[in-house]
């Protein structure tokens, strides 16, 4: 932090000792650190929105520090919630040094699901003054009958990434537990710290203890917003790369050589990537490539938390030159010596990017470096795309989905262990947390009846019935001991697939992979996990045997899920670029080329139509739809697209979806396109493909799992991922024959709209398009369809022999587009295509 004037009326804030230890620092209050202060000295909740390297953490703290140091007390005061295990116990570590310099009497701890029993049991009989945790501790702390005793005395609650928990299932759950909290320790306000607020007024409602921006009066939540004022802008350049520029694929390794020069230029650098294979490929690539021996770790979620801890101890100590991770990192711990952020691929939103971009320098007057590596001609538009958001200072952001039906189970269930309850005042008492604001008495008492009975069609079973009724008072309380063991044990909202452990033959576990990766693997295949080469030999109960080495090429564990999503703001901007000639001067020559042959070829899509090519090729027809909508909305788009072109009787026979474009082949062209994309297929279509896909079922297991109607653990068990299946499947099946309204069904349909098929941005872009489809009947594949074609087929193909295949795929595909590409005609840039 770098010294800056403090605001001379407000000197008075900080008191003498803790002034002094700024001075001592060498650093002065920064103004929305004593906004921070002012606001709680006034009985405010606040948000406070402030760049990375602002000194949030220490603005969230300082009311704290000052409050016990001028009035020492024993008990709770302060309870910091992190999205992160690691975050906690970095903050403590930070936290210790102002609280020893000043020679505090306060006790600072962290409890998460690493903490051991002992020193929880401890935290309960004496809490120390501030304790850092994780959404799910705290869940489970609630649930507890002393729960009362331990937060009455609490008198300020830190939410630390408020916008990363938000709209999540863990939101849902923090924002419950907030509720509850209210009713706990009716005196503790409640601050929220974010960097990248794409819209102040949803986190706002989030803090506030209504659970609204307004109440009934139309008054304001008294949730005061605190800005920092921005930082140096960050330097972003996005890689003119010398290699040969890929029209498909994401995984960016013809640049992994310009990489490794960057790294070797620069201090520390800190490579992130959009999903576990890729960093495992990246990371080969730069071992290899790394002839100078430096340094560089791999960093992701799928390996074992002391491999993780490892690397972050490492750097946190200064002896890596690089880190290669992804979205493990994101909110990373604040490392003041990073050089250099890398983003390999494309962004994918520009909210995102800043937050990687931040982990960089720390010093707010400082612009922190990054460099953007495309990984294809699509994705170089959208790092323009980015680029130019952040110069104009935009962000992206999703709109807040409603509350979640089966994490609001969940919490029942815990309120249940805490003690009796009437389900009345618990109703009051949910609808005051933000996400479930809007939630009707009728879903409440679903939920409650499922809760408590299993609901009709279940309700004949004694397992499933977890609550009981108590004759003389009308109070509900848990059945019985073994509902709040199992609550406890399964507590959370983060499921993941079924996971094997990857042991090295009988020794260490390096991590964990999904199984169906693994059903694809015979003995003796080899695969690149944990930055390893690894022979598979075979699979011993829950575990992955490997041994190092091997021959052949090597496969790389894919996650379901690990793809992030284009967001709708960098789609918009993506159009626009594209159907702007006069920006174009800036994107690399093959780019430009690219582009120049659509034009002449057929034409761009503009900003709020719909372009859809059909071209015949192979004996099959064609159609190519440049939607911008991410990859999940065209995936359901093209379902649907398919299910209406079948009883059109264009007998189609397959699709593939990018981020940016959709294509569908069929035997037979489609014609009446207005039709073919009107809005009613989200209707009755829709819902009969969610209703015979295996989506629902899959989302069902989790919604199951999530809200106790299936366990993962059990005192002393844990089911098997295949168990947790069956039983899912087997209820699934029931609920549907005999209850298709159930509360769990209707969840789970909530989840497959809101999430897996991203139906509301499809319903946007269908209303968007109406009337202004235009529709170009081509002899041939244009330049702008052949990345996407290049995509048929390529998700079966693993490893370094992608790039051979797409090479000489590209070859073919571009004497079919451009056959006199070596004369291009007059108005196209003249040259040959890179």
């Amino acid at each position: 932090m770098q010294p800056v004037p403090a605001l001379s009326d407000d000197q008075d804030l900080i008191p003498p000792g803790i002034a002094g230890w700024f001075r001592s620092q060498g650093w002065a209050p920064r103004p929305h650190q004593l906004g921070m202060v002012a606001a709680a000295r006034d009985g405010m909740h606040a948000l406070l929105i402030a760049p990375t390297g602002a000194g949030k953490t220490l603005a969230g703290f300082l009311p704290s520090l000052i409050d016990l140091s001028e009035r020492p007390r024993e008990g709770l005061h302060t309870l910091y919630i992190s999205p992160l295990k690691a975050l906690a116990v970095d903050i403590q570590r930070n936290l210790e040094a102002p609280i020893a310099s000043l020679r505090l009497p306060i006790r600072a701890e962290t409890r998460t699901g690493d903490t051991p029993e002992a020193k929880r049991a401890r935290q309960r009989s004496k809490p120390p003054h501030i304790l850092m945790t994780t959404v799910e501790s705290l869940a489970l702390m609630v649930s507890y009958p002393d729960a009362g005793d331990i937060f009455r005395p609490l008198r300020r609650i830190v939410i630390d990434e408020l916008h990363a928990l938000a709209g999540t299932k863990r939101g849902d759950q923090l924002a419950l537990c907030l509720a509850r909290l209210s009713g706990l320790a009716p005196h503790a306000l409640r601050a929220g710290l974010s960097a990248t607020v794409a819209d102040p007024d949803a986190l706002t409602a989030f803090l506030s203890p209504t659970g609204r921006l307004h109440d009934d009066e139309g008054e304001l939540a008294p949730v005061r917003v605190v800005r920092g004022r921005p930082g140096a802008p960050p330097k972003v350049e996005i890689l003119a790369t010398k290699e040969h520029l890929p029209w498909a694929g994401h995984m960016a390794l013809h640049a992994m050589g310009e990489v490794y020069q960057r790294i070797r230029d620069h201090g520390v650098t800190l490579v992130f990537v959009n999903t576990r294979a890729q960093a495992e490929l990246a990371f080969q690539e730069l071992w290899r490539l790394n002839t100078d021996n430096l340094p560089i770790a791999l960093h992701h979620g799928s390996l074992a938390v002391e491999q993780r801890r490892k690397v972050e101890a490492a750097m946190a100590a200064g002896k890596l030159r690089a880190v290669v991770a992804t979205s493990s990192l994101d909110l990373g711990i604040d490392w003041a010596e990073i050089d250099l952020v890398v983003q390999v691929g494309a962004p994918k939103g520009v909210s995102r990017l800043l937050q990687r971009i931040g982990r960089a320098n720390h010093r707010l007057d400082e612009a922190s470096k990054a460099l953007l590596v495309p990984g294809n001609r699509f994705e170089v538009l959208e790092c323009e795309a980015a680029v130019a958001a952040i110069k104009a200072g935009t962000l992206d952001g999703d709109r807040l989905r409603p509350g979640a039906l089966d994490v609001l189970a969940q919490h029942i269930t815990g309120v249940a262990c805490s003690g009796p309850f009437s389900p009345d005042t618990l109703y009051a008492e949910v609808v005051r947390a933000s996400p479930y604001a809007d939630l009707s008495r009728d879903e409440f008492d679903d939920v409650f009846d499922f809760v408590a009975t299993g609901g009709y069609a279940l309700g004949a079973y004694e397992k499933f019935k977890r609550l009981t009724q108590d004759p003389d008072t009308g109070l509900w309380q848990a059945a019985n001991g073994m509902v709040s063991r199992q609550y406890r044990l399964n507590i959370g909202t983060i499921v993941e697939e079924v996971m094997l452990n990857v042991r090295l033959n009988r020794g260490q576990v390096l991590g964990r992979v999904e199984e169906y990766f693994v059903n694809g693997l015979v003995p003796g295949d080899t695969f690149i996990f944990a930055g390893q080469l690894l022979k598979f030999v075979g699979i011993r109960d829950n575990d992955v045997i490997a041994a190092k080495g091997g021959q052949g090429t090597p496969k790389v564990p894919a996650y379901a899920g690990g793809r992030l999503p284009l967001s709708t703001h960098l789609a918009d901007r993506v159009r626009a670029l594209l159907s702007d000639p006069r920006q174009w001067d800036a994107f690399p020559d093959a780019v430009q080329e690219w582009l120049r042959l659509q034009q002449y070829r057929s034409i761009l899509p503009d900003i709020s139509g719909l372009l859809v090519e059909t071209f015949p090729r192979n004996d099959k027809e064609y159609l190519v739809a440049y939607c911008f909508e991410g990859r999940n909305a065209h995936q359901t788009l093209g379902m649907l697209l398919t299910r209406r072109m079948e009883r059109a009787g264009l007998h189609p026979l397959g699709f593939v979806a990018t981020d940016y474009v959709l294509a569908i082949w069929s035997l037979k062209p489609a014609s009446n396109l207005e039709a073919l994309f009107d809005q009613d297929m989200l209707g009755d279509d829709l819902e009969a493909w969610m209703e015979e896909s295996s989506m629902l079922k899959r989302l069902f297991r989790y919604v199951a799992v999530i809200s106790g109607l299936i366990e993962r653990r059990h005192p002393g068990l844990e089911k098997t991922g295949r168990q947790v299946m069956f039983s899912a499947d087997l209820i699934y099946d029931v609920l549907r024959r005999h209850e298709p309204g159930h509360v769990l069904l209707r969840a789970t349909r909530a989840d497959a709209a809101a999430s897996l098929t991203d139906v509301r941005r499809l319903a946007d872009m269908l209303a968007r398009v109406q009337g202004r489809i235009r529709h170009r009947r081509l002899d041939r594949i244009s330049p702008l369809a052949v990345p996407v074609i290049l995509e048929i087929g390529r998700e079966q193909v693993q490893g370094s022999a992608i790039d051979a295949l797409l090479d000489e795929a590209v070859n073919e595909l571009l004497e079919e587009a451009v056959p006199e590409l070596m004369a291009p005609p007059p108005d196209a840039r003249q040259g040959k295509l890179i």
